[in-house]
């Protein structure tokens, strides 16, 4: 007469793993409803932006390409893959950019030692910050 402890098995591989998973499905349906009611909420509100009187569509569009690639940089973008995703451009046109910036002091190369080697991760300067958003 052997007791049955195969319950026990069930507590620890199926109902704590589902007690974890269950509320985190929940947040993420939550979020994409409150998502989708800004939106809405969004699209009845004016495009301008107080302060200056200028409408999105006119702000969000760089003019050229070199402010396209310093714009990437102030959204927090650091990597060379990363802005040529991004943008879309090729190897060449971005690396003379990027070399542009950073000869007119809009951009700031470091080195790092990362886990699998050196890595280089660009950073916009003030100047660069300032000039982007004039």
């Amino acid at each position: 007469m052997d007791p049955d402890f195969s319950w026990i098995y069930l507590i620890f591989f199926l109902i704590i793993p589902l007690s974890r998973i269950i509320p985190r499905i929940l947040a993420k349906r939550k979020i994409k409803g409150n998502a989708t009611q800004t939106i809405k909420e969004k699209q009845f509100q004016p495009s301008y932006d107080e302060f200056s009187g200028i409408t999105q569509k006119e702000f969000s569009k760089p003019q050229t390409k070199t402010m396209l690639v310093l714009g990437e940089l102030n959204r927090g973008v650091k990597t060379f893959q990363n802005i040529q995703k991004n943008t879309g451009l090729d190897t060449k046109e971005l690396d003379m950019i990027l070399q542009d910036l950073e000869k007119n002091e809009l951009l700031r190369v470091e080195q790092k030692q990362g886990l699998f080697g050196p890595k280089i991760e660009l950073y916009p300067t003030d100047k660069g910050f300032r000039e982007y958003y004039t």
